[in-house]
């Protein structure tokens, strides 16, 4: 039997078995209705090197709506090699006088067993050490008589407030909240092997991706689970290999997967929860992965998912000092731009969040706003629009929006070649970074400067033709850009920028992201095209992506600064008129108008079914192109 040191022992008041009615006199010979206490939980977490996640597994444990009184915590810590002690004693010292009870107990010993190669390494013994813990676990919430026991592992984020109110409101036996992680990883299996491990089905993606949303009886629950213990059947519950029924199981010395077993010869269905986006999990790591490695890059994708998500990730002020800062750079470039408008200051800070995460040392670039431009602001800076211009979808001349996003980034390219800027990274404000973004944007740059010859490389953007694309000789990151919409993100050349400076496209305007596609030679519209003749521009593509936009039209909080905008009024002559010319007037009667309901834009995540036809009638061939009508983004 190992000995444990005795960190913080404190009960206040015996947990009672069920839910505990409490009256209240209002006045003498009249009662209150009477209100029914929450059950009481016990909480069980396993700590061990887990000084990157335990900052914010204790921060948002602390935030989760539910009575502290009516929850217990049962923590066990061993075999650490960094400050993970340190850390639990730090947050329990303000938060122990909250909850009902605490039982915190760690081992101060050698910092591996000598039976582990590595400390990501899981033998035997490791795996007999948990399962003892675990047991231990359930027999003190069954001691204390508590109505439920939550298992939480120490990598689990449960971002929900409402995650452990609405579980137990579930009643079910035994249920797990769905996680989500930077992979298809989650904790639940959807199927069981004859030899008791993992096996995929398609109802995983369904449950995964949401398709279908509820409670779904499943053979595997883990990393966060809930028990309820008044459900007669969880007495023959257990982690131990020798208390299940002679004969029967024949596998693993595995802590979840006996646990699981458990629960089928008991009669007792483990179901999964994700009717809400509960929380987030880290993927376990493989032999030979490491914490300071492989595991702190995970950190960082579900930490940036919880930016994107809620705009912000919750740390309690005295867990920030376990946080280190992250050393930024410009990933090897001459300079990071970030396109940004001043008055969407709400996308700013959520990017200067991301790119504290990532260590991304990136510069504002103050974005020209469409809603301060007017024809005759547009006239004075000496822009014209490129004759016969109309948005594919709209059948509408370019609005302010529009011209405002492309003098922006036309501003950053005058600004390198004025800096002699080498290569730069244009962001612009509504992306999000795919997980390993750090590592995946140097392995691109690397074959690229290597391979060389490139003006410019899409980050993010949304493909548009149906054929593959070529990948680039001696590259596995990288491919010929085909016709794409979109500037979520490029790194673009001194050379490239020159290249789409030379064509002087303020004096034919039409929108970047059908100007960029012109100049590398892959546009359908050869009218369009055939006003620009410096067309050598060459453009490679991330494969796959590294960024993809925050929303989707139609999401919630979808906001659109180029399409939702007012449109120039058709007056302002296009290229070729001038005094005693003549002009282009295209009428418009939709001027500051709101978009139509339904009305296509280029933020949808699919283009519509008709999408061809609206093409043909911008003039491009039914023949020469078709968009495609499936989803790139990538999966979690």
């Amino acid at each position: 039997m190992c000995s444990f040191r005795c960190g913080v022992v404190l009960p206040v008041c015996s947990i009672v078995l069920s839910a505990i009615v409490s009256l209240s006199l209002v006045a003498a010979g009249d009662h209150a209705e009477p209100t029914l206490q929450l059950p009481t939980v016990m909480v069980a977490v396993l700590v061990r090197n887990k000084e990157h996640t335990l900052p914010y597994f204790f921060s948002y444990l602390e935030e989760l709506d539910y009575p502290k009184d009516r929850v217990s915590l049962w923590i066990r810590s061993d075999h650490n090699e960094d400050r993970s002690v340190e850390i639990t004693k730090a947050w329990l010292k303000r938060t122990t006088a909250l909850y009902h009870s605490v039982d915190f107990k760690y081992r101060n010993e050698p910092q591996r067993r000598a039976s582990e190669k590595t400390n990501t390494h899981w033998n035997e013994e490791r795996f007999t050490d948990v399962i003892r813990l675990k047991q231990e676990a359930l027999q003190a919430a069954r001691n204390m008589w508590a109505d439920f026991i939550f298992f939480l592992d120490a990598d689990v984020f449960l971002t929900h407030r409402e995650t452990l109110r609405h579980l137990v409101g579930l009643n079910l036996p035994i249920v797990a909240p769905m996680l989500v992680s930077d992979a298809l990883y989650s904790n639940f299996w959807c199927g069981m092997s004859p030899d008791y491990y993992y096996q995929r089905t398609d109802d995983y993606k369904k449950i995964l991706n949401y398709d279908q949303v509820g409670q779904w009886a499943v053979p595997m629950v883990h990393s966060a689970v809930l028990v309820h213990l008044n459900v007669a059947q969880t007495r023959q519950l257990t982690f131990e290999k020798k208390n299940l029924p002679a004969g029967r199981y024949d596998g693993p010395v595995d802590d979840i997967i006996i646990f699981a077993m458990s629960a089928n010869y008991s009669g007792l269905q483990m179901y999964v929860c994700n009717a809400l986006l509960y929380g987030y999990i880290m993927v376990p790591l493989e032999a030979g992965e490491t914490v300071s490695g492989k595991d702190v890059e995970q950190l960082t994708n579900v930490l940036s998912y919880m930016v994107n998500e809620y705009g912000d990730v919750n740390l309690k002020e005295e867990l920030k000092r376990f946080v280190p800062d992250v050393p930024k750079d410009k990933l090897s470039l001459s300079n990071i731009y970030m396109i940004n408008l001043n008055r969407r200051e709400e996308r700013r800070t959520k990017m200067l969040k991301h790119f504290d995460l990532l260590g991304l040392d990136v510069e504002h670039f103050p974005a020209v706003d469409g809603k301060q431009l007017d024809d005759k602001k547009v006239h004075d800076l000496g822009i014209r629009f490129l004759p016969g211009y109309a948005d594919p979808f709209h059948k509408r001349p370019m609005t302010m929006g529009e011209i405002g996003c492309f003098l922006s980034h036309y501003y950053i390219w005058e600004r390198m070649v004025r800096l002699n800027q080498q290569e730069v990274l244009v962001l612009e404000d509504d992306i999000r970074f795919e997980p390993f973004f750090r590592r995946r944007a140097y392995g691109v740059l690397s074959d690229a400067r290597r391979i060389r010859g490139w003006d410019l490389i899409y980050f993010g953007r949304k493909r548009l033709q149906e054929e593959e694309e070529k990948w680039i000789d001696g590259s596995e990151y990288l491919v010929k850009a085909g016709y794409s919409y979109w500037t979520l993100g490029y790194v673009i050349t001194l050379e490239g920028a020159k290249k789409l400076l030379r064509e002087n496209p303020l004096q034919k305007l039409l929108p970047v992201d059908e100007y960029i596609p012109i100049m590398f030679g892959n546009h359908p519209n050869e009218s369009w095209a055939g006003h620009f003749h410096g067309r050598t521009l060459n453009a490679w593509s991330a494969a796959p992506l590294l960024l993809y936009p925050t929303h989707y039209t139609g999401d919630e909080g979808y906001i659109s600064d180029t399409e939702d905008s007012a449109r120039i009024d058709g007056t302002l002559p296009a290229v070729g008129s001038g005094k005693g010319g003549s002009s282009t007037v295209v009428n418009n009667d939709t001027r500051d108008a709101a978009p139509l309901a339904g009305e296509p834009k280029k933020g949808d995540k699919e283009q519509l079914p008709n999408a061809p036809v609206l093409l043909a009638e911008s003039g491009i061939g039914q023949n020469e192109h078709d968009l495609e009508a499936k989803n790139r983004r990538n999966e979690l």
